[in-house]
């Protein structure tokens, strides 16, 4: 798909999101940030788009509920048009030991991190199947994507994004031909904020390209699954080799 007069809403990813925003502006996407918390980052990241010539908005939206996904769909379609391209990488990380875990983190992490998707491309998908075609990107981590639960903590985080894995794929089986579905499962990308010196050198020494990969190479991968013809049903490991040690 040509992505240029195309209108994508991208959901989260309040660091990364800044960079597939602006790598879609630069091929004349029109582009619609979804956020929940982090308002400044996406009306940054919405202005930065205009000033590439496209239009561009953001929008508030609680996507931990249905109602809230198919309102930020309607909204999008309403303002820009579309939406021709879902990438959602809304999520919830946070790091809760076992002995404490409730229903309330069990449900914010499925909610946010794996339901949404679903209630995002199940409003959006008849609405590119009226256009023609269309592209949803989801995002699901090296780790479960690799069968590896190798962090204690992140039990419900894990399993959401082991979901993502089957969602896409059932997802692009259901939706074929004319919407291509792919999962993006990112390694080190960026160093999250407080880590220490001693956590980072050993994230370096067990990534084979021994550094950290910037957001700009999660905006590739997107670019790609959005304008490839021929791929579906993928989860597209960008992790800089991480899962081979």
């Amino acid at each position: 798909m040509d992505p240029r007069g195309k209108v994508a809403l991208i959901t989260g990813g309040a660091r990364v999101g800044r960079s597939v925003s602006e790598a879609l502006a630069s091929r004349g996407c029109h582009v619609a940030l979804v956020y929940n918390r982090s308002r400044d980052v996406a009306d940054e990241a919405a202005g930065r788009a205009r000033a590439l010539g496209v239009r561009a908005l953001a929008l508030r939206a609680d996507l931990s509920a249905p109602k809230g996904a198919a309102a930020a769909v309607d909204l999008v379609r309403a303002d820009l048009g579309g939406p021709d391209i879902l990438i959602c990488m809304a999520s919830v990380y946070e790091k809760v030991p076992f002995g404490r875990l409730d229903d309330g983190a069990w449900r914010a992490s499925l909610d946010v991190d794996l339901s949404s998707a679903f209630h995002l491309a199940r409003r959006a998908a008849p609405l590119m199947n009226r256009a023609g075609a269309g592209r949803i990107v989801l995002f699901a981590d090296w780790l479960p994507k690799s069968g590896r639960p190798r962090y204690r903590g992140f039990l419900p985080y894990y399993v959401a994004k082991a979901g993502i894995v089957g969602l896409a794929e059932s997802l692009a089986l259901e939706l074929a031909p004319r919407i291509l579905v792919n999962a993006i499962a990112p390694g080190p990308i960026l160093k999250p904020p407080g880590f220490s010196a001693r956590a980072e050198a050993a994230v370096r020494r067990a990534t084979p390209l021994r550094r950290w990969g910037g957001a700009a190479e999660i905006a590739r991968a997107v670019l790609f699954l959005v304008e490839t013809e021929f791929v579906t049903g993928e989860c597209l490991r960008v992790d800089g080799g991480r899962h081979l040690r």
